[in-house]
């Protein structure tokens, strides 16, 4: 089995306690960020202030497809952020049955995960 990092998206009371106890505590870099949410380094793997997962691109893409295909509402339909930047990633955003939100993601450089 490939060693493949993960992406775990998760809510936090406020970001100033993130930073300080993701960052400072525990040591980890972070990466991008917005007022609303922020990414960390979490020793390979994404740590995230907003829901997701990590995809390859091409399993992104392909999923993206069944999902459309399927008739799926999306939140987010299938979309391509940061293009030609060396975070470029695609996200998309939907609902399960029970109403949970799910962002998935793909980086087309997986190495850029953590990128700023």
């Amino acid at each position: 089995m490939l060693n493949c990092p993960f992406h775990h998206a998760f809510a936090v009371k406020d970001l100033a306690s993130t930073r300080t106890f993701y960052g400072e505590l525990l040591g980890c870099g972070e990466g991008r960020s917005a007022e609303t949410w922020v990414d960390f380094d979490f020793y390979g793997n994404q740590l995230s202030a907003h829901l997701g997962a990590l995809l390859g691109w091409e399993d992104f893409h392909t999923l993206a497809s069944r999902l459309t295909g399927a008739g799926l509402a999306f939140v987010v339909r299938p979309s391509i952020r940061y293009r030609g930047q060396l975070g470029e990633q695609a996200t998309m955003f939907f609902l399960d049955p029970s109403g949970n939100a799910i962002e998935l993601k793909a980086f087309r450089n997986p190495s850029a995960a953590f990128a700023r």
